[in-house]
């Protein structure tokens, strides 16, 4: 069985949020929430993360529409993973995002926490959803 190392990344405007794999690639788990201040900065931290989970891929969550066009939103998400692939030179990969944040404030609910003061957190749980839908579409000729 291949190793995987992917970084899923919910890109917000505000904050990105952040998830690793397992090397077997089947389970999606939050990392971290990045509060975004430059492209620079940005690419800083998510480099140390690529370093130190060896990761060979990233994972962006499209903010697609809710009748699948590509919007304003989905273009800048893409140029941002686009200048991010290049500066880390790594692959991106995209998922359809629609919806994952609402699925982590259900999860959350679901914690018996409050989604309004856990911001950072839907974010994490939203990447780890984006990640876990790319690692459960790979077919098992890929691992």
């Amino acid at each position: 069985m291949t190793r995987i190392s992917a970084l899923g990344l919910d890109v917000g405007r505000k904050r990105i949020g952040v998830a690793g794999c397992d090397g077997t690639g089947l389970i999606a788990t939050g990392l971290e929430t990045i509060e975004r201040r430059s492209f620079a900065e940005d690419v800083a931290r998510l480099r140390k993360l690529v370093e130190a989970r060896r990761a060979t891929v990233l994972v962006v969550g499209m903010p697609y529409k809710l009748d699948g066009e590509v919007g304003a939103q989905a273009r800048q998400v893409q140029r941002f993973a686009e200048r991010l692939g290049a500066a880390l030179n790594l692959p991106v990969e995209y998922v359809d995002e629609r919806l994952t944040s609402y699925a982590a404030e259900e999860l959350i609910h679901a914690e018996g926490r409050s989604p309004s003061h856990n911001k950072a957190l839907i974010d994490r749980k939203a990447a780890a959803i984006i990640l876990q839908q790319w690692l459960d579409g790979r077919s098992p000729t890929q691992t």
